[in-house]
């Protein structure tokens, strides 16, 4: 039980990190990825920042097998930049440039009550559907 509050006063703190940065203004995020026009640098900090952290994370991961209450950790073996992650990046890049939102932050505005982030979340949730049956007939085709 103790680790459930654990983890939602890590998402709690990760949400208003979230907050705090921009990262849950569309307008803020589009600024961002506008490189041809008025861009905004400010958000390569968060992500900046983010990476910082992450790098310091994954190092101290690594030496682990256990997370610090006791589980398996699972890290990702692959290592290896296929096609399938390049066209994925692309999708999710192309999401993010035309909606302003990427998935944490708009969990982040849904909650705190932005109609088009409810909106995202719920293509998101449909996209996120439509690739589960997708690989489960990618799956069925290749068994049989």
């Amino acid at each position: 039980m103790h680790h459930r509050i654990t983890e939602f006063f890590v998402g709690l703190l990760f949400g208003l990190g979230l907050m705090l940065s921009g990262m849950t203004d569309p307008g803020k995020v589009l600024a961002f990825l506008d490189l041809g026009g008025l861009w905004d640098p400010s958000l390569a900090l968060v992500m900046g920042g983010a990476i910082a952290v992450g790098v310091f994370a994954f190092a101290l991961v690594k030496k682990r097998s256990l997370s610090f209450f006791g589980a398996a950790l699972r890290i990702p073996s692959q290592e290896r930049i296929s096609k399938r992650l390049v066209i994925g990046s692309l999708i999710f890049g192309a999401g993010w440039g035309l909606a302003g939102f990427c998935p944490g932050p708009a969990l982040v505005s849904m909650a705190a009550g932005q109609s088009k982030a409810a909106l995202f979340v719920v293509f998101m949730l449909i996209g996120m559907g439509v690739f589960e049956v997708a690989e489960r007939r990618a799956q069925a085709a290749i068994q049989g």
